[in-house]
């Protein structure tokens, strides 16, 4: 029998699931046993085809519109990418018991957005067009208060409206540095451009490119694991490639890794997008274990702690002192 040839595997820390994806995929399994199945979620809970699977699996029932819930007595959640405020009105008109699962940091936008609105200034948004995290941001506010941002030719032909103070905000999964990039370009057009407080792309974000940025020049290929709509996911593909990582590519599952680029490696990085499950990772490993003698280093570049609680709705009562 032929000796498998080294492998030695770098994995990337943090990967993964964030707080605001285990929030929404919590608030999906808890509606579930709170109220039996079906309930209904607007749009992918998260952008991950396995974590979709394993909810319909359980009884969640996926739709594009609420006009697509037959039964208004049973739950409806919105996706943790955030919606326009016409929807929950429309659950209103329906009576439909809505749960909001929106990612608290995308609220954050939202919020920003409205408070840049309400001074009079208008809002330029750095992100995607189609992604539903812009669309729902877009949707807080009146047709035309907000501009979209996606490339620096979009900041050379940007012509604001005249007489008002000019703001920006930001997509929370974007490439740090193309963000970076644009907002620089933003300033240097329109010096008084108002920023966010804080930085509006999100921890797990950050953290999750900076450790690819550590992995990516020291290995020979690596694989992103995660669904090919999931933003956060597409750009840590793209940070590893400019990172000098000879081969980076996107890979929910085992039988979508390509061997004639993996086949004669020596150094393989493995990072896995923010709505990618634990399990997947594994499954990638062990397959790679088939062929090499594995081992396997995490390198390690933040620790998160972040937690969010469920939407109020799902929570379940404090017990009193008399109880």
């Amino acid at each position: 029998m032929t000796a498998k040839p080294p492998l030695d595997i770098l994995l990337c820390a943090p990967r993964g699931f964030c707080a605001g994806v285990v929030r929404a995929i919590d608030a999906v399994e808890k509606a579930l046993a709170l109220h039996g199945a079906p309930v209904f979620v607007r749009h992918e809970i998260v952008h991950n085809k396995y974590v979709v699977e394993s909810l319909k699996r359980k009884g969640a029932v996926f739709v594009a519109e609420l006009s697509e819930v037959p039964d208004a007595s049973r739950p409806v959640i919105f996706s943790a990418h955030g919606v326009p405020k016409s929807v929950p009105a429309q659950a209103q008109a329906r009576n439909l018991f809505h749960i909001d699962a929106t990612c608290p940091l995308v609220t954050k936008v939202h919020r920003e957005a409205e408070v840049h609105h309400k001074r009079g200034r208008h809002i330029l948004l750095v992100g995607h067009a189609g992604h539903p995290e812009v669309i729902g941001t877009m949707g807080q506010l009146p047709d035309g208060a907000i501009t979209l941002i996606e490339t620096l030719d979009d900041v050379a032909k940007l012509t604001p409206p005249e007489g008002k103070e000019l703001a920006y905000v930001t997509q929370t999964t974007l490439s740090v540095d193309d963000t970076r990039e644009i907002v620089q370009a933003l300033q240097a057009r329109f010096p008084a451009l108002i920023a966010p407080h804080k930085e509006d792309i999100c921890y797990a974000t950050t953290n999750r490119q900076e450790a690819v940025k550590r992995v990516a020049p020291l290995v020979d290929g690596l694989i992103v694991v995660g669904s090919p709509n999931s933003s956060n996911s597409q750009r840590l593909r793209e940070v590893a490639e400019r990172a000098g990582c000879p081969v980076s590519r996107l890979v929910l599952r085992t039988n979508e890794i390509d061997w004639s680029l993996f086949g004669d490696i020596r150094r393989l990085g493995i990072t896995a997008g923010a709505s990618a499950p634990e399990v997947l990772v594994e499954e990638i490993i062990e397959a790679f274990a088939e062929r090499y003698e594995v081992t396997v280093e995490t390198v390690s570049t933040a620790d998160e702690s972040v937690f969010f609680p469920l939407p109020r709705e799902l929570r379940e009562p404090t017990p009193t002192a008399a109880e």
